[in-house]
């Protein structure tokens, strides 16, 4: 964060500056990250943890996010073919998902899905 201190009023810097020593108090009280961790991982043994099995890492500061549950698509049923392409008896469409490109080309132009529908 760059602060412009040319562009500032003599209130806007008298406010940032003291901005600055409030935070710089409440740095001083705070003890070192490494005393804390300390103390962190003497309560974890004496309750029997380790700092791994209660965050997720070896005490880096760092917690690891829970891998997301892997997404499954739902299975369906092969289901045999409902339409055929009368110019290729190979292209048929099950009637599932997005139209294939010869059926969406033939109902471009003009001709009705039933054309296509396989006579049991």
């Amino acid at each position: 964060m760059a602060i412009d201190l040319n562009t500032l009023s003599a209130r806007e810097l008298d406010s940032l500056i003291n901005q600055a020593k409030k935070r710089k108090t409440t740095l001083k009280k705070r003890k070192s990250a490494a005393v804390v961790r300390r103390k962190i991982e003497a309560l974890a043994r004496t309750e029997g943890y380790t700092v791994a099995e209660l965050f997720g890492s070896a005490g880096t500061g760092r917690v690891r996010k829970a891998a997301a549950p892997a997404k499954t698509a739902r299975k369906l049923g092969k289901v045999p073919p409902k339409y055929r392409n009368p110019a290729n008896k190979a292209e048929t469409w099950t009637g599932r998902g997005k139209h294939p490109r010869w059926l969406a080309a033939e109902l471009a132009k003009g001709k009705k899905i039933e054309d296509f529908l396989i006579k049991a």
